[in-house]
């Protein structure tokens, strides 16, 4: 169903894979919009049991696309180093495919403070309080992986 890597010996093992989504910053989201256009969306997420997990507020693009069609794809790139002699450039990263949903309750609120513990390590206890007051406003999506890939260039 998934395609192979095309340069396999670039290919990383599936637990240093998980590893570079536990430490990257940022990743962008890809989901399929209604008029068929693939639609791109930087985001901060978490990954936590092989799972991906980000905020949103109530509605929005992205929202509206997976409501469509769940089917999702996430990539992360870090480390990445220009080789301007070589006309190159030196990166690490994991693109992933899987469903996404919503998710709610205790497994919302504990998605958003480790987006706490993340971005705002140091600002714990006021994070608490931000995820009360906004607890309205605020959807968390969980990206299941079906799939996914790592490469190191």
């Amino acid at each position: 169903m998934f395609r192979k890597m095309r340069r396999e010996k670039k290919q990383l093992s599936t637990n240093l894979s998980f590893q570079i989504l536990q430490n990257a910053e940022y990743g962008m989201l890809a989901t399929i919009s209604e008029d068929g256009y693939p639609y791109l969306t930087p985001l901060n997420f978490v990954y936590l049991n092989k799972c991906i997990y980000f905020h949103s507020a109530l509605n929005g693009h992205k929202l509206d696309n997976i409501q469509l069609n769940n089917k999702v794809s996430f990539c992360v790139t870090c480390n990445v180093k220009l080789l301007s002699e070589k006309f190159d450039t030196s990166y690490e990263s994991v693109i992933l495919f899987g469903k996404a949903h919503l998710v709610e309750d205790k497994e919302r609120d504990e998605a958003l403070l480790l987006l706490i513990q993340k971005y705002s390590k140091n600002f714990i206890e006021k994070g608490k309080e931000y995820i009360k007051k906004s607890s309205n406003a605020t959807k968390v999506i969980k990206i299941d992986i079906e799939h996914l890939t790592g490469k190191r260039q």
